[in-house]
């Protein structure tokens, strides 16, 4: 935790700490929105920054708030800028919406130490197939023009991401694109999108749970989300005006940011 006096109760985080927190989650909104993996810098930012004696679910509610409204104001300025086809974002988000709430119920019975060296070698090698084909992506060339051929591809890239979602977490805005990518022909900018509508729902699906139950630290979570909301702004208007090239170089960098946290935490697990 950073040191210094607490700025009150109902925030429970010194003046230094809140500082350090609003400058990680306007980072993470402009890397959500560009390329998604936000919560690869704003959710290890909570978790040093708030007082140890506060429960888990509370740093992960806070988290979700903070998110969700970053994700929404680069969506719709996405959204305007950005035309989209209904018959793919439609069931890419029904998928991602189930798929996440099956992780969610999986995650109870199945060991983190299990799944984090799995997804460090995916994330791995997605990292290469990117690096190794520069021109993929650079340019929006739908495969399938097909309304059923698209349908349930798309509701399988949702169902599939939104489960990993559920299940771990980390880096679901970078799978979402590399699939839209990869098996749709999709430009990254025309992938990313997509990518944020479809994550903007698995963070509601969560971030509904947390509320329920109360787990959520509403003033820190609503000023972070304040400017969250900013770097999402200043991110999608980034990203449409420099297109899938740009794109591309921040997607490469924060799977290298995934790999390095998914290695630590791997070595952590054998090692600790």
């Amino acid at each position: 935790m950073l040191d210094g006096p607490p700025l009150a109760e109902w925030l429970p985080v010194s003046a230094a700490a809140l500082v350090f927190l609003l400058l990680a989650a306007g980072i993470a909104g402009w890397v959500d929105a560009v390329v998604g993996g936000g919560g690869l810098i704003q959710l290890p930012a909570l978790v040093i920054a708030v007082p140890q004696d506060v429960a888990t679910p509370y740093v992960l509610g806070t988290n979700k708030l903070s998110s969700f409204f970053g994700t929404l104001t680069a969506s719709w300025v996405y959204l305007r800028r950005i035309r989209v086809q209904l018959v793919l974002l439609v069931p890419l988000v029904a998928g991602a919406f189930s798929g996440s709430a099956a992780g969610a119920a999986v995650s109870r019975f199945v060991p983190r130490e299990v799944l984090t060296p799995v997804v460090l070698v995916a994330v791995v090698a997605v990292a290469a197939y990117t690096f190794l084909k520069p021109s993929m992506g650079l340019h929006h060339e739908p495969r399938f023009t097909g309304d059923v051929a698209v349908v349930w591809r798309a509701a399988l890239i949702g169902i599939g991401v939104g489960f990993y979602d559920g299940l771990l977490g980390p880096g679901t805005g970078s799978f979402f694109v590399i699939l839209l990518v990869g098996v749709l022909g999709f430009g990254f900018l025309q992938a990313s999108v997509n990518a944020k509508v479809a994550n903007l729902t698995t963070n509601l699906a969560a971030l509904a749970v947390y509320g329920v139950h109360g787990e959520i630290l509403l003033v820190l979570g609503l000023a972070m989300a304040a400017v969250n909301m900013a770097g999402g702004f200043v991110g999608a208007h980034m990203a449409t005006r420099r297109g899938s090239a740009f794109v591309r170089v921040v997607f490469l960098v924060v799977l290298g940011i995934l790999i390095v946290k998914l290695a630590w935490d791997t070595v952590v697990q054998f090692t600790g």
